[in-house]
């Protein structure tokens, strides 16, 4: 019986020791180097871990910028041109830095510019709300209002105003991830420029529709008339699908587009002081009279475009117009 017992735990102990011994060398064999700068970039990330980079988490992140023979394709947009610098730095790579984005509301379909033709008893989400038909309102291209991009948002940048029935943005806390993005499916969230000083320009509608069909749906919507491109002298406005759109790269932010917008579609945000539409009409009228003229553009006095607050993006009388593209 003992030598039994005795037996038993020499083959035991036996087959440990091999079994240890071939996990030794498997681990040995295929034992996976794992380049330390990965720890060193992990550390000063922010750790959001949003996948607003476009991988897993930050640890992705890290692992994916030791590999890249350059930083060009990998950004950080939480932690932004700083965080950036030191990755660069830990790697021994240069970078560019990028503007700063924040989310923007395409919408503007509130309550009172948008009313509703039916009433949705269901769960309060927009991703099952879209997937069952399109909306409370005559317009199914516009926000849902149920907050899916409020729960997506790990930083509280997002709300819904309770007035308008809008989420509304609070630029100090966006982080330009895209998680709102990603969460909207009306696409009506878009990551944009933040602009100079935070002044920017854009049209607040993505409606596809024909114009009366889009203005019967919403008072505010925009109605592919393509006014706001014609007047634009920078290029920066196309109309689309019935819908206009403005490259923050090219618009000066002359507001000129947002002046004679007949429906209020286009708004501009940050800026110091209210727009003057009728002074504006104005100069963009004696711009195009001096222009059929054949006299160049010398316009003075306060607020004008040489000697006010926007002199230095003046062009001249003769700069190309858009041309609009209606599909």
């Amino acid at each position: 019986m003992n030598s039994t017992i005795i037996w038993t735990i020499v083959i035991l102990a036996g087959l440990g020791l091999v079994l240890s011994l071939v996990l030794y060398l498997v681990a040995k064999k295929f034992k996976v180097e794992e380049d330390p700068r990965i720890d060193e970039v992990e550390k000063v990330m922010p750790g959001a871990n949003c996948g607003g980079c476009g991988f897993a988490g930050c640890r992705a992140f890290a692992e994916a910028a030791v590999k890249a023979p350059n930083l060009d394709n990998n950004y950080c947009p939480v932690g932004g041109n700083e965080v950036m610098k030191q990755v660069a730095a830990i790697l021994g790579y240069e970078i560019k830095e990028k503007a700063p984005m924040v989310a923007v509301v395409r919408c503007n379909g509130s309550c009172a510019n948008r009313p509703a033709v039916n009433i949705y008893d269901g769960v309060k989400s927009c991703k099952v709300k879209a997937a069952l038909y399109s909306g409370d309102t005559a317009c199914s291209f516009g926000c849902l209002g149920c907050g899916d991009c409020v729960e997506a948002c790990q930083f509280g940048a997002l709300s819904m105003n309770p007035e308008t029935g809008l989420p509304q943005v609070d630029e100090s806390k966006c982080t330009a991830c895209g998680a709102c993005v990603k969460a909207c499916p009306k696409a009506v969230i878009e990551l944009r420029a933040k602009g100079p000083r935070g002044m920017r320009e854009f049209v607040s509608c993505i409606n596809r529709d024909k114009g009366p069909v889009a203005k019967k749906a919403c008072a505010a919507a925009c109605i592919g008339c393509g006014i706001c491109a014609k007047t634009c002298t920078h290029d920066a406005i196309t109309v689309e699908n019935n819908v206009a759109y403005i490259d923050s790269g090219k618009c000066k932010l002359c507001r000129e587009c947002e002046a004679v917008c007949p429906t209020g579609a286009i708004h501009g945000v940050n800026f110091p002081k209210p727009l003057d539409v009728e002074a504006t009409k104005a100069r963009i009228a004696k711009r195009k009279a001096e222009a059929a003229s054949g006299q160049p553009v010398a316009t003075k006095g306060p607020g004008s475009m040489v000697n006010g607050p926007l002199a230095a993006q003046a062009v001249p009388s003769d700069a190309p117009i858009n041309k609009v593209v209606s599909k």
